[in-house]
């Protein structure tokens, strides 16, 4: 579980902090860690990256205005994301920073590799991640303040991250991949959890089916089933959304106005009836 990255889903990085007693000593705490909401990939055996530092910026600090980005934590951790499926985590980092608003992540990715299944190992070139880092915004804004908890999560959509070089028919056709990050920042404490089943008529589960989350005609996030028909996707923004549940060979079911709560789990299950 020390490796992450891949073709057809989404990591996350979660930044959270054990609620204590407020402090004036000018220092929050922080602690990163790392999850996966997945798309359906059946050819990809692993899929990892490789995470080497992480810079906060506060708000209102420039670009150019000198050292506006603090380092956070500095080293090399490796991910799998296929061990980091429907809402499992892994950490990345624990420590301390000085409290303050926080609008810019900059991330630096030195490597990313994808196993496929019968058909060989690809390194993918990280362009500008080791060097200048890929930075995201936080929206709304990440406020730590001295001895309470502040939790931040990044979401980097390898759906649309990777983009294929070759046939995707076949493992053989596969020539390798290219690396152009999309990445969402999510302030987890303005964010919720939605997860639940689903099943068809005869209540058996669904395994494999596409989940979507949408605010209007933005797609947000996705997620998938296990084998169970279970899933969850964490770092929802509070909001109302549409959710759409699809399979191949089954109709596609949206359901609107689902409610998400700040600290809040909103369960939605699906039954999805054959074509």
């Amino acid at each position: 579980m020390k490796k992450l990255f891949l073709l057809f889903f989404t990591v996350m990085l979660v930044l959270m902090f054990p609620g204590c007693t407020k402090s004036n000593d000018g220092n929050g705490r922080l602690v990163v860690k790392v999850t996966d909401a997945p798309f359906p990939i059946d050819m990809v055996q692993s899929a990892t990256v490789t995470i080497s530092k992480v810079e906060l910026r506060k708000e209102g600090d420039g670009i150019n205005d000198g050292s506006p980005f603090l380092t956070v934590w500095e080293g090399s951790a490796t991910f799998n994301l296929l061990e980091l499926r429907n809402g499992l985590v892994e950490q990345l980092m624990d420590v301390t920073i000085p409290q303050g608003n926080y609008d810019l992540v900059r991330l630096y990715v030195d490597e990313a590799g994808l196993k496929i299944k019968d058909g060989g190992d690809y390194d993918v070139k990280v362009p500008s991640g080791p060097q200048t880092g890929i930075k995201i915004f936080i929206d709304p804004v990440l406020s730590v303040e001295g001895g309470l908890t502040s939790e931040l999560l990044l979401d980097i959509d390898l759906s649309k991250s990777f983009v294929l070089r070759g046939n995707a028919d076949s493992p053989a056709g596969i020539i390798g991949f290219i690396f152009k990050p999309v990445i969402r920042a999510v302030n987890s404490s303005t964010a919720g959890s939605l997860e639940g089943l689903v099943t068809d008529s005869n209540k058996a589960a669904i395994a494999g089916a596409s989940i979507s989350v949408k605010q209007g005609d933005n797609e947000v996030v996705t997620g998938i089933t296990d084998d169970n028909g279970h899933y969850v996707i964490p770092g929802v923004t509070s909001g109302t959304y549409s959710v759409s549940a699809s399979k191949e060979n089954f109709q596609t079911v949206t359901t609107s106005d689902v409610k998400i709560v700040a600290g809040n789990k909103t369960v939605l299950d699906f039954v999805l009836s054959p074509l």
